[in-house]
């Protein structure tokens, strides 16, 4: 193989991988530093966080994978996933399993380093990104059952640094289902019309002529529970703040979507960046406010 054919391939896997389109990495990544931070009393191990990042887009890269090897039959019906490698024909199956199993053996090494406890809920974890895509043929939510797979490396945080999964783990982890079922319906809106047609099942067909009122239920059930964990975990005022913010962006995300256009829906689902980082950062604030009071 050529200099040319090589690059050619190398940049296939990367489209495979969404490595073009990092906001999954983040969605997936702004859970996992809360519940670092939080674990770490502000102060996580930097080693433990860098494992967790580099890990984070390991994984993410091949639940990609996965998921493309399992709607291999249906993305090529789908106007915005009809070019992916696979419909395609520039990747094959076999190199696609082939490349998801050498990245889900990479983050498992890595996760091999941490405690035993953090290794067992990474096999659950590996379990949720696989089934996740089947989800779709059958489960009517399955941005719930998202949710939990994108938000399960908040107890992987806190098993890594504490050994142990205190109950507001799981409080934010409902909080990061609430917040998958509001952003990915976001993302299902703009796919609707070809998921009816080839008997995909999302949120956005579920929730049906409700959904608008469904996604800012939900942004708003996240902020509670977030609210809540912080009234439990006695965070300042730094946090609320940032939960502010956070409120004030899902706000503005209720005028992206309203009328349903499927280019403003897709804007606010890649929104939901800022909407995570708000809280990170409220949190961060909230811990450099502590250790220098």
């Amino acid at each position: 193989m050529n200099i040319a054919n090589l690059t050619k391939k190398i940049e296939l896997y990367e489209r495979l991988m969404r490595l073009d389109k990092p906001i999954g990495i983040l969605l997936l990544l702004w859970p996992t530093l809360w519940a670092l931070l939080i674990a770490g009393n502000g102060k996580p191990d930097w080693i433990v966080v860098m494992i967790f990042v580099t890990g984070t887009v390991l994984m993410r890269s091949a639940g990609c994978v996965m998921n493309d090897i399992a709607d291999s039959q249906y993305d090529g019906l789908v106007e915005r996933t009809q070019h992916r490698p696979i419909p395609n024909n520039e990747v094959s199956k076999k190199e696609a399993y082939v490349l998801a199993a050498i990245l889900s053996l990479a983050a498992f090494g890595l996760v091999s380093l941490l405690n035993i406890l953090t290794v067992k809920l990474s096999v659950l974890a590996l379990f949720l990104a696989i089934t996740y895509p089947l989800t779709k043929r059958f489960f009517v939510m399955p941005q719930a059952y998202l949710g939990i797979a994108f938000g399960f490396g908040i107890p992987m945080a806190f098993a890594a640094i504490s050994n142990n999964i205190p109950p507001v783990a799981w409080l934010l982890l409902l909080a990061n289902v609430f917040w998958a079922v509001a952003y990915d319906t976001e993302y299902a809106m703009v796919d609707r019309e070809d998921d009816l047609k080839i008997g995909i099942k999302s949120s956005a067909i579920t929730f049906g002529r409700f959904e608008v009122v469904a996604v800012m239920m939900c942004y708003a059930t996240t902020l509670v529970l977030l609210a809540l964990a912080g009234y439990w975990l006695v965070m300042g005022i730094a946090y609320y703040l940032g939960l502010a913010v956070a409120a004030g962006i899902a706000l503005y995300h209720y005028f992206l979507i309203k009328n349903r256009a499927r280019a403003n829906c897709f804007q606010a689902f890649l929104g939901n960046n800022w909407l995570g980082l708000a809280v990170f950062l409220g949190l961060a604030a909230h811990y450099v406010m502590k250790i220098y009071r």
